[in-house]
């Protein structure tokens, strides 16, 4: 009979968390949205929908568009604000017993210190995860992710701000994703998330125009999955932090490719839209998988790429 007891903890250094399934920002709305869809709790945590300072009503109509083995999304950040979230979304989700991570985002570098700011002495929040990567967006976002001081220079604010542990979210619309990595880490960044959304876009042959309002978007889902993957293994070559590896992840075995090139933790994005149990069955499978291989800690697993 084989023995069921798994120790799936993962260990951020700034955080431990009860498994390494993360669900990713944008895709789990404010977390209260799908609580009757799944158990939360069980998730080592999640990453609430990007935050700004004011409310923003995002990108034009058609903002999504599926593509072969993936989607391409030109939401724009659209949310309800800072002051919003933490007035009426947090108190109906302060109570889960899971990592509750918020993503911030600023049109300027200012912009990111304040929302740093208002989070500060809140006991119910885990960690900050900076947005310097989003593409589809006309001001901040990508633009200040491409560049290796400025994604520096917002860690620091950010890290000046608040006491929250922060981890960085890097684009991969750059030409040299490592180092931007290793600016960040300098900053100060305790961890750092990969990757984001890669630029696309697509064209209604009948009208002659973008699907998508916005002209284009990011990509996501399946299709990204390799690019992701490698650009992970490319910057734990090369930080000492810890590294949150996702991209195109929808079964547990995308997120063991992810753990064993060394990834502490991973997130789960698109495929939460496909799925709302998707994280969960990814949190099984794992589970699985270890009782097959005799694995009794998750830890064996992390970084066990042999080359």
């Amino acid at each position: 009979m084989l023995e069921r007891t798994v120790n799936l903890e993962v260990n951020l250094g700034f955080l431990k968390l009860k498994n390494p399934i993360i669900a990713a920002s944008g895709t789990f709305g404010y977390g209260d949205e799908i609580r009757n869809y799944i158990d939360i709790n069980k998730l080592g945590g999640f990453v609430t929908k990007g935050l700004s300072i004011r409310p923003s009503i995002g990108n034009p109509p058609p903002r999504i568009y599926e593509t072969p083995c993936g989607m391409l999304n030109s939401i724009g950040l659209e949310n309800i604000g800072i002051e919003s979230f933490l007035n009426d979304k947090l108190p109906i989700i302060k109570d889960l017993s899971t990592a509750i991570i918020v993503n911030i985002y600023g049109k300027t570098i200012e912009e990111y210190g304040e929302i740093a700011k208002r989070l500060k002495g809140i006991k119910d929040i885990s960690a900050i995860e900076i947005n310097i990567s989003c593409p589809n967006v006309k001001q901040g976002g990508m633009i200040f992710g491409t560049n290796p001081k400025i994604s520096a220079n917002i860690t620091e604010l950010v890290l000046k701000n608040s006491e929250k542990p922060v981890i960085v979210k890097l684009t991969p619309n750059v030409t040299d994703i490592v180092e931007i990595a290793k600016e960040v880490e300098k900053a100060g960044a305790n961890a750092i998330s990969l990757i984001n959304t890669l630029k696309g876009m697509a064209i209604d042959i009948h009208k002659r125009k973008p699907i998508l309002g916005n002209i284009f978007g990011g990509l996501s889902g399946p299709a990204i999955k390799p690019v992701a993957l490698y650009m992970t293994y490319q910057v734990l070559q090369s930080v000492s932090i810890p590294v949150i590896g996702g991209g195109g992840i929808i079964s547990y075995t995308d997120a063991l490719e992810f753990l064993i090139v060394g990834a502490k933790a991973v997130q789960i994005g698109t495929a939460n839209l496909i799925n709302p149990r998707a994280c969960i069955e990814i949190i099984d499978g794992i589970k699985n998988y270890c009782i097959i291989h005799k694995i009794k800690d998750i830890s064996d697993i992390v970084g066990s790429l042999k080359t």
